[in-house]
C-alpha cells in the first residue's frame, strides 16, 4: 500500500529535502518512527537540515502503517508548509520549481544582501513567508548576534521557503525600506512606479477545475463551483468564491446569509453546502471590520475534513486569513483566548467552545461575528450545539445589549424528532429554528433544474431476504446461555434486579437487559460485605459471558457461523489470559465441552447465510457493470465490520475489493490519523480499497464524492439518518440498497422516506406563511428560556466534606478514600495514597502518549477481578501517579454506608481538593 505515494516522494525528493525541516513536523516523526530514528534525524538536523530531511524521506518510504501518508500531509499543514502540502497533495511541483530561479539569484547576491538589510524591518512585512518558528529565530538571532547573522538566517529561511509569493513580498519589503541597490540586484528590469504597483501581493492562484467524474482527489477539485469570468469583482458581479462563481442554486442558498440574516441552509447532500459556507465566510471577512468566524463540526472526522478545506481554499486565495482548528486533546494544549485573538476563522468541535465559555477563557459569544453550525439538525436537547445556543438566546432575550454573532446552520434535512403528521413536522422544524434563532429556511426553489443536473440523489432499493433458519449451532449457544443464567440465579435472584423483561437470546433487547443487570449489581448491598463482593463479581462475570454469546448470535445471523465462533474464541482466550477465577474456569470449560461440535458446524459448506449470498450477488453484479465502483457498506456493530471484512477477503470473487473498515475511536484503537488514512485510501482512483465497511461514524458529513454504491446491511435509523446515509452516494447513477431479513426494518425505512416527503412539504408551507412561523418561533424561545431559568434557579446541593470509599464496581473491593483524591486541571483525578498499588496491578499501556502535560505509561487494574481502574502516569518530574476513572467504581459513604454509582466525575457529591505538587514530594 502507498506504493504510488512512495514513488512520487522519491521522484520529487530533491524539491522536498530543500524545503522541509524535520523538527517542524516532530509530531509526525514521533508518531510513525522509532525513538532512536527520531533522535538520529533531529541530531543530524543540527549539522545539516537537508541531510536530516533526506534521512527522514528514506525512512518514510519504508513505512507500511495505515494512515502515515495522510499523517504526513496533516503534519505539513500543522507545520505551516502550505506550498509543499499543495504540491504533494496534487503531485504538481510547478510552483516550487518556479521559485528555484529566485532562490539561485538570492544565493548569488547573498554576500551583499546580508550586509545591507535590517532583518527585523524586512520580516515585519513578510511574516507570511515564514514558519512562525523561523520569525522568532530571526528576531532572536538579531538580538543576540546582530544584523548580519540574522540576515544570514533570513536568507537560509527564504531559500527553504515553499511560499510562492515570498519573493514578491521580499521586493515590496525592500522597496518600502528604500533599498534600491538590492532591488536592482534582485529585479534589474523594474521600471516605472506604475508597473511596480502591478505586483501581485497575494499567493499565486491555484487553478481548481471542476470535474463531474469521480477521479478528483482533492476536496476543492471535486467541489461544486464554476470559474468566474475574468474581471469579476466579487458580489458586484454576482456571488463569487475567490475567483470562482457559485452556481445559481448555491447563490440562492447563500443569499439570505450574505445579507447578514440568521439562516438555516437546507440542501441535499453533495450540493456544496460547505462551499456556500466558504462564500459566506469570505464575504463576511470582506464586508465586516474585525470579523471573527467560528465554524463548528460535530464529529472529529468531519472536523478534520472541513478544516483541511478551509486551509486549502484560503491558503490559495488569501494567505493573510488566519485559520486555526482545535479539537479533542488539543483543548488542553492551547489557550482558547490566544486562539480567538490571533485568528480570523476558528474551526472547532462544539464541546471545545462550550468548555471555553464555561471556564471563562472565551468571555461570551459576542466576541465572534459569525457562527456556522455544520449538521445543525443536532441542535436539540442537551447537544453542545443547543447548549451554546441556549447561552446565545439567554443573552438576546435578557436584553443584555450585547452584539451577538450572525448564525448560519447547514443541514441536509430539518426533520428532527418524532412526528406523525405534517403539523407535528412543522412544529419540530420551528423548534429547530427557535433553537438556532434562525428566521429563514433557505432551500433551492428557483433553480431546481440546475440542482438536479449536478446533484445525484441515489436510487433507493430494498432487498428483502429470507431469514437464516435456526440450526444446531444456535441451539448449542442458547443452551449455554440458559446454563449461565441458571448459574447466576444460584448466586442471586437476578430477576429482582431489573424491571426489564428477559427477551429472546440474540437480540438488542436481551443486551439491554444484561446492561441493566450490570448497573444494578454495582450498587447491590448485602450485610456481609465479603459476600457482597463475591456475589457482585460473580454476577458481573456471568453477565459478561452472556453478552458475548448474545453478540455471537447476532453475528451468526448477519455473517457466517465461522465468524461468530471466531468472536467467541477470541473472547475465551482473553479470559484465560487475564485473572481466570473459578467462575471463569467453569464457564470456559462449558464452552470447551461444546467447542469441537461448534467448530464442525462452523465449517459446513451446505449452509450459506442468505444475506451474504444476496450481498455477494449485488457486489458481483455492480463490479461487473462498473469495475471503478466505490462501495460504502454500513453495518450496526464493530464486530460485524471485522466479520464482513474477513468474509470479503476469503471470497474469491470479492477479494479484489481490498476491504477496509472505519469505526469510532473509543475502544477500537483507531486514531484520527489512521481513520483519515483509511478515507484517503478509499477516495483514490487506484487499485487500493474499493469498499469501505463502516459503522455510524461515516453516515454524517463525511465527504466521499466517488462513492456510487451505498449498502445498508440491516442498518436503519430515523429519517435524518436515512437522508444522511443515502447521501454518501455522490456519483452519478448512485444506488442505495437496504439488505434485511426483517420486514419491520424495511417498513421502518419506507416510513422514513414518507416522512422525508412530509418534511419537504412542511418546509414549503412554513416558507409561505412567514408570520405564523415567526410567531411560533418566538413562543417556543420564550417557553424554552423559562425552562432554562427554572433549571438554573433550582437549588444545587453543595458537595459534602464527608469521606467516601471508592470500591471496585465489579468486585466491590476497596480501592481508596475520597480524601486521598486530588483533581489536576479540572479533569484528571489522582490518588495520593500509594498503597492503592497493593490493591491493583499495572501493565504497560498499549498506546502510551502525552496529553495535558501528562504521560500515560501503564494501565491500572483491580488486583482481585482485573477491572480497568484507569492509568498510571507521570507529570512533570513526578512518577507513578495513579489516575482513576470514576465509572469503574462504586462510591460508599463512610457515614451512612450508602452506595452510589457515578458515570462522570462532575456528578460526584463529595469535595475533591486540587492537586498540589508539593503533596507528592
Amino acid at each position: 500500500m502507498y506504493e504510488d505515494e512512495k514513488e512520487n516522494l522519491k521522484k520529487f525528493r530533491n524539491y522536498i529535502v530543500q524545503i522541509i525541516r524535520p523538527s517542524n513536523i516532530k509530531g509526525f516523526l514521533t508518531t510513525y518512527l522509532e525513538t532512536a530514528v527520531v533522535e538520529r534525524i533531529l541530531s543530524e538536523e543540527n549539522r545539516s537540515v537537508t541531510t536530516a530531511a533526506e534521512l527522514l524521506l528514506g525512512k518514510m518510504c519504508d513505512l507500511e502503517e495505515m494512515g502515515w501518508f495522510q499523517g504526513f500531509l496533516d503534519a505539513l499543514l500543522e507545520g505551516e508548509y502550505n506550498g509543499l502540502y499543495n504540491a504533494i497533495k496534487e503531485w504538481d511541483f510547478k510552483e516550487i520549481e518556479r521559485m528555484s530561479t529566485y532562490k539561485k539569484l538570492l544565493e548569488r547576491i547573498e554576500a551583499s544582501f546580508t550586509k545591507q538589510i535590517k532583518p527585523c524591518e524586512i520580516i515585519t512585512r513578510m511574516t507570511d513567508c515564514f514558519v512562525s518558528r523561523e520569525v522568532e529565530e530571526i528576531r532572536a538571532t538579531d538580538e543576540q548576534k546582530g544584523h548580519i547573522a540574522a540576515a544570514e538566517k533570513l536568507v537560509e529561511c527564504l531559500k527553504r521557503s515553499d511560499r510562492s509569493n515570498c519573493f514578491k513580498l521580499l521586493l515590496l519589503a525592500l522597496e518600502h525600506c528604500d533599498n534600491t541597490e538590492l532591488l536592482q540586484l534582485l529585479d534589474p528590469e523594474r521600471e516605472s512606479a506604475e508597473e511596480k504597483m502591478e505586483i501581485d501581493v497575494g499567493t499565486t492562484t491555484v487553478v481548481f477545475q471542476y470535474r463531474e467524474q469521480a477521479e478528483c482527489a482533492s476536496s476543492l477539485n471535486s467541489a461544486n463551483w464554476n470559474q468566474a469570468q475574468e474581471g469579476s469583482t466579487g458580489l458586484a458581479g454576482g456571488v463569487t468564491l475567490g475567483r470562482y462563481r457559485l452556481r445559481e442554486y448555491q447563490k440562492e442558498l447563500a443569499m439570505p446569509a450574505l445579507q447578514g440574516k440568521n439562516t438555516l441552509i437546507c440542501g441535499p447532500t453533495g450540493c456544496g453546502k460547505t462551499l456556500v459556507a466558504l462564500a459566506i465566510c469570505e464575504h463576511h471577512l470582506r464586508s465586516k471590520s474585525e470579523a471573527k468566524i467560528v465554524f463548528l463540526a460535530t464529529k472529529l472526522v468531519v472536523y478534520e475534513q472541513q478544516l483541511r478545506l478551509f486551509l486549502e481554499y484560503f491558503n490559495s486565495t488569501d494567505a493573510g486569513i488566519r485559520i486555526k482548528g482545535v479539537c479533542g486533546d488539543m483543548e488542553d494544549q492551547v489557550s482558547m483566548d490566544v486562539i480567538v485573538e490571533g485568528n480570523d476563522i476558528i474551526v472547532l468541535t462544539p464541546q471545545i467552545l462550550l468548555n471555553a465559555l464555561n471556564k471563562g477563557t472565551v468571555p461570551s459569544l459576542s466576541v465572534f461575528t459569525l457562527l456556522i453550525f455544520d449538521e445543525c439538525h443536532n441542535a436539540t436537547r442537551k447537544h453542545p450545539y443547543n447548549m451554546l445556543m441556549g447561552r446565545y438566546l439567554d443573552s438576546k432575550l435578557s436584553q443584555q445589549h450585547q452584539t451577538l454573532p450572525q448564525i448560519v446552520g447547514l443541514t441536509a434535512s430539518v426533520g428532527i424528532g418524532t412526528f406523525r403528521n405534517s403539523q407535528e413536522a412543522e412544529m419540530n422544524i420551528c423548534q429547530l429554528c427557535a433553537n438556532l434563532d434562525t428566521r429563514i429556511i433557505s432551500t433551492v426553489n428557483n433553480n431546481k433544474e440546475e440542482l438536479q443536473s449536478f446533484v445525484h440523489i441515489p436510487e433507493k432499493d430494498f432487498s428483502e431476504v429470507e431469514k437464516l433458519a435456526n440450526d444446531e449451532f444456535v441451539s448449542i449457544i442458547r443452551n449455554i446461555m440458559v446454563y449461565i443464567e441458571s448459574q447466576a440465579r444460584r448466586w442471586y435472584d437476578i430477576g429482582s434486579l431489573s424491571n426489564l423483561q428477559t427477551s429472546e437470546h440474540g437480540t438488542q433487547k436481551y443486551e439491554q437487559w444484561i446492561v441493566d443487570i450490570q448497573k444494578k449489581c454495582k450498587v447491590l448491598q448485602l450485610e456481609d460485605k465479603e459476600e457482597e463482593s463475591r456475589v457482585c463479581r460473580a454476577l458481573f462475570n456471568y453477565m459478561g459471558h452472556l453478552r458475548k454469546y448474545n453478540d455471537a448470535l447476532i453475528i451468526n445471523e448477519d455473517a457466517r457461523t465461522k465468524d461468530a465462533l471466531n468472536y467467541l474464541e477470541d473472547f475465551i482466550k482473553q479470559v484465560k489470559d487475564a485473572g481466570f477465577d473459578e467462575i471463569e474456569q467453569e464457564l470456559t470449560a462449558r464452552f470447551e465441552e461444546e467447542h469441537h461440535l461448534l467448530a464442525m458446524l462452523s465449517q459446513r459448506r451446505d449452509r450459506d447465510n442468505p444475506k451474504l449470498t444476496r450481498l455477494k450477488f449485488i457486489l458481483d453484479e455492480q463490479y461487473t457493470q462498473d469495475e471503478e465502483t466505490r462501495t460504502l457498506l454500513f453495518v450496526r456493530t464493530r464486530a460485524l465490520t471485522e466479520a464482513l471484512k474477513n468474509w470479503i477477503e476469503e471470497t474469491d470473487s470479492l477479494r479484489f475489493l481490498k476491504p477496509t473498515v472505519l469505526m469510532g475511536s473509543s475502544g477500537s484503537g483507531m486514531t484520527q490519523t489512521y481513520k483519515k488514512g483509511i478515507l484517503q485510501s478509499f477516495k483514490k482512483p487506484s487499485d487500493q480499497s474499493k469498499i469501505l465497511i463502516a459503522t455510524s461514524v461515516a453516515d454524517e458529513g463525511v465527504d466521499i464524492p466517488q462513492c456510487n454504491l451505498v449498502l445498508m446491511y440491516e442498518y436503519i435509523g430515523n429519517m435524518i439518518k436515512t437522508v444522511q446515509v443515502r447521501g454518501r452516494g455522490r456519483a452519478k447513477g448512485s444506488k442505495c440498497i437496504l439488505i434485511s431479513s426483517r420486514k419491520e426494518r424495511i417498513e421502518k425505512e419506507r416510513q422514513n422516506m414518507l416522512q422525508e416527503k412530509m418534511v419537504e412539504k412542511a418546509v414549503a408551507r412554513l416558507q409561505t406563511s412567514q408570520e405564523h412561523m415567526l410567531q411560533t418561533i418566538e413562543s417556543l424561545q420564550k417557553s424554552d428560556k423559562t425552562t432554562r431559568d427554572y433549571e438554573k434557579s433550582a437549588p444545587v446541593n453543595p458537595r459534602t466534606e464527608e469521606n467516601h470509599k471508592l470500591l471496585c464496581a465489579k468486585c466491590k473491593k476497596f480501592a481508596c478514600f475520597s480524601d486521598d483524591l486530588r483533581v489536576l486541571k479540572e479533569s484528571q483525578h489522582i490518588v495520593l495514597d500509594k498503597s492503592i498499588f497493593e490493591r491493583s496491578i499495572a501493565s504497560p499501556h498499549p498506546r502510551p502518549r502525552k496529553y495535558m502535560g501528562i504521560m500515560k505509561e501503564k494501565k491500572l487494574f483491580c488486583a482481585n477481578c482485573h477491572e480497568d481502574w484507569g492509568i498510571v502516569a507521570s507529570y512533570r518530574h513526578l512518577q507513578n501517579l495513579p489516575l482513576l476513572k470514576i465509572e469503574s467504581f462504586v462510591v460508599e459513604s463512610c457515614v451512612t454506608q450508602q452506595q452510589r454509582y457515578f458515570g462522570k466525575w462532575k456528578e460526584v457529591t463529595f469535595v475533591i481538593k486540587p492537586f498540589i505538587v508539593e503533596e507528592c514530594l
